[in-house]
């Protein structure tokens, strides 16, 4: 969807958000107005890049990606984003750095960053870790930019921790406003947030836990709905129950997958270990119980299997607002059939919304690009304002 760029930038000039010196962690933390600030940021990005004019607002610069668990998406996006913006990346392996040898977080933080920008940070697999993590990098860059370490102090994001995925949720909001024809056009909306099975265990909560905190925000009805015993981290609940109350929407838990799916505008069935498993598997991890991490396995894939029912077929579609529910996922998704016997959707479902999800996908490495500008520029918008007059092309 085209978009106005000179009213955009007349918005994002009046929105009063500051985002700059800090880091984009966790989307509960941020105002209504940054977190506007960064859509309308990414769509400036998206809408200049697709007019071919150059967004190299950094002329110099590293950014590095630090990603402590496997990724495709978000991996590549964060490369994209950085390319975009001009920086060069830099991957973190921990397995050759002096990290292996006992290089402590504070002095590889500063060592890693005295050109650099932006830092990008996937850490999902640890209960009550990956957001500490993250802010125990965000105190030593602090110290070191403090003590005249570092010229910057580069900014954190988030690309994925124990609480929550903001690039991702954010994306999905940026597909589904457009979608739907604008943000006030999502209030009333239902959007169902379920457990669906899949043939795996130990998926992070972080998707549905971004989901429900970042929805509820914007006046939606949102249903959480999984099999007992599959919670969420009780301090997201919280959340998502509180912003329904300021928003004017709401926010149920169910263990009904057609409660979920009755009359829902939009759809978002995916997996997830419940956080008492993840917090065992945390406690084996630390301890590098291999033998307690294979029976740990073994049990919660018995558990899942008890409910392979819990799959988004045609029937289930049918339920939603006029049959015509929007299909929504993080990627990549467990398909029948497909990828694997049983899994979280049937294949005509995905096939039937496979080019929506991919374009779902395609926001976020505008989303994170959005991010590193509002969090190192003062004044973005003057930034992106004179990217666009300059008249410039990218050559084809």
């Amino acid at each position: 969807m085209p978009i106005d760029i000179d009213k955009s930038l007349t918005e994002l000039s009046g929105l009063g958000a500051d985002l700059y010196g800090k880091d984009f962690l966790l989307t509960w933390e941020k105002s209504d107005a940054e977190l506007k600030s960064v859509f309308i940021i990414a769509e400036l990005l998206k809408e200049l890049h697709a007019r071919n004019i150059p967004l190299d607002m950094f002329r110099t610069g590293l950014a590095v990606s630090n990603f402590r668990d496997n990724s495709t998406r978000t991996r590549f996006s964060f490369a994209s984003a950085c390319n975009l913006l001009g920086l060069a990346v830099q991957d973190l392996d921990e397995g050759k750095s002096q990290i292996a040898h006992g290089e402590t977080v504070r002095e590889t933080s500063n060592m890693i960053s005295f050109l650099t920008e932006a830092i990008g940070i996937r850490d999902d697999m640890f209960i009550g870790k990956g957001h500490a993590y993250m802010k125990e990098v965000a105190e030593a860059l602090d110290d070191g930019f403090k003590n005249g370490v570092l010229n910057q102090r580069p900014a954190i994001v988030n690309l994925q921790c124990d609480l929550d995925h903001p690039t991702q949720s954010m994306s999905d909001m940026l597909f589904i406003k457009n979608h739907f024809g604008g943000f006030d056009k999502l209030r009333g909306k239902k959007i169902a947030m379920t457990w669906a099975y899949s043939p795996s265990y130990g998926k992070p909560l972080s998707v549905p836990q971004g989901v429900i905190c970042l929805m509820t925000r914007y006046g939606m009805n949102v249903e959480l709905a999984h099999p007992e015993g599959y919670d969420l981290l009780p301090e997201t609940i919280k959340v998502a129950g509180e912003n329904a109350k300021k928003s004017g929407g709401s926010f149920m838990v169910s263990n009904s997958m057609e409660s979920a799916f009755k009359d829902a505008d939009i759809v978002y069935p995916k997996s997830w270990a419940p956080c008492k498993v993840m917090e065992r598997r945390t406690q084996l991890l630390e301890k590098s119980d291999q033998a307690g991490l294979k029976d740990l396995e073994k049990e919660c894939l018995a558990q899942n299997a008890k409910h392979t029912g819990w799959e988004c077929d045609e029937a289930r579609m049918k339920a939603t607002r006029g049959g015509e529910g929007l299909y929504l996922h993080c990627l990549p998704a467990d398909i029948t059939d497909v990828s694997c016997k049983q899994g979280e959707v049937s294949a005509s479902v995905f096939e039937k919304y496979r080019i929506g999800t991919y374009k779902e996908a395609g926001y976020k490495p505008f989303i994170i690009a959005a991010m590193m500008a509002a969090c190192t520029k003062k004044n973005p918008a003057k930034v992106i304002e004179a990217l666009y007059k300059a008249g410039q092309k990218r050559v084809l």
